[in-house]
């Protein structure tokens, strides 16, 4: 799949991408921060990831083409390090729900408890 729109929306803090199959998908900055495909979030392997916390408000300051093949999402907690490519965007959007569900269950089971998001 391959985007045919990607839109920002500071206020709301949502990026919009339109995939050319007709597929739409919002995801917020706090979800596409804690699902970063860089080796600082995903580890080095399975097992090895890191669990994200206190991203609740944080906010896409940039999305920079890298590329005909992925973006760079800067973070304005300095996070700038993953490539989100074409499929893992897609797998994001199509699993949003399940994605989301899996990262509240971690951080209750780390005692974590979220803020209320802006």
């Amino acid at each position: 799949m391959t985007p045919t729109e990607i839109r920002l929306k500071k206020d709301s803090k949502l990026l919009l991408v339109a995939f050319d199959d007709g597929s739409e998908f919002q995801y917020t900055c706090e979800y596409l921060r804690v699902h970063s495909p860089s080796a600082e979030v995903k580890g080095h392997g399975p097992g090895q990831e890191t669990l994200q916390t206190g991203k609740e408000h944080v906010s896409i300051t940039a999305v920079e083409p890298v590329g005909h093949y992925a973006v760079r999402l800067v973070f304005d907690d300095g996070h700038n390090t993953g490539l989100y490519t074409w499929p893992y965007l897609y797998e994001l959007g199509a699993s949003m729900t399940a994605n989301w569900r899996r990262y509240l269950d971690r951080l209750a089971a780390a005692g974590y408890a979220r803020t209320k998001a802006e």
